[in-house]
């Protein structure tokens, strides 16, 4: 079995390809991180993973396994296969270095956006082009109000989501840097990614905790 084992660094990005019908964990190594997952179709960067076309055919905010991912050209690009926390966001856009500059008066901090850009660029992502994120562990209520909050995610450590990639892909994560409002308990931790030609639960498993 071929398999690549990825650590995104806490608050940073990270890029990979991914062919169709391999498999991606994503995990969240140590408890409440948000980790902000993109992806373009690596045969044609205008396809690109998309938060809005998967709402409408999905015809929910929220996601499961069993599901697919939609493109922006209304094909699926991925699958859920498994997914431990449940919890994920996928209405949030990607913080930028407006938000922590102009919400926070911070300036030159870690970001998403730049996180998912400093790689993606070598392939031709601008940040116009840039998808909108999956926010993967991500704690988004919606209010009964029909507001959106952002609060500490649920996920423990060593949770994570399966996907199996329906097309060639180039990915991105970021671990998302927020650290000083609630997103990320407040302190920003790694995320793990494992790209595999083949997915047993029992096998995943023992990959998470190793």
């Amino acid at each position: 079995m071929c398999q690549c084992n990825l650590t995104v660094p806490a608050g940073h990005g990270k890029t990979f390809r991914v062919r169709k019908g391999q498999f991606i964990t994503v995990i969240d190594s140590e408890g409440q991180q948000a980790a902000d997952f993109v992806a373009v179709n690596a045969d044609d960067l205008n396809e690109k993973l998309s938060p809005v076309h998967t709402r409408q055919q999905l015809r929910s905010l929220f996601f499961q396994p069993g599901d697919a991912l939609w493109s922006s050209e209304n094909r699926p690009m991925l699958r859920i296969l498994a997914d431990s926390i449940g919890i994920h966001d996928a209405n949030v856009p990607a913080c930028d270095r407006t938000r922590f500059s102009v919400d926070f008066g911070v300036e030159g901090h870690r970001n998403c956006v730049d996180n998912l850009l400093e790689g993606l660029k070598a392939f031709g992502v601008t940040y116009f082009s840039l998808p909108e994120p999956f926010n993967l562990f991500q704690n988004g209520p919606v209010t009964a109000d029909g507001r959106m909050e952002v609060t500490d995610p649920n996920s423990q450590a060593g949770d994570s989501i399966t996907f199996e990639a329906l097309c060639d892909l180039i990915c991105a994560v970021s671990s998302c840097p927020q650290d000083i409002i609630p997103g990320n308990g407040l302190q920003v931790t790694p995320i793990e990614i494992v790209v595999s030609d083949r997915f047993h639960a029992e096998e995943m498993h023992h990959a998470v905790n190793a």
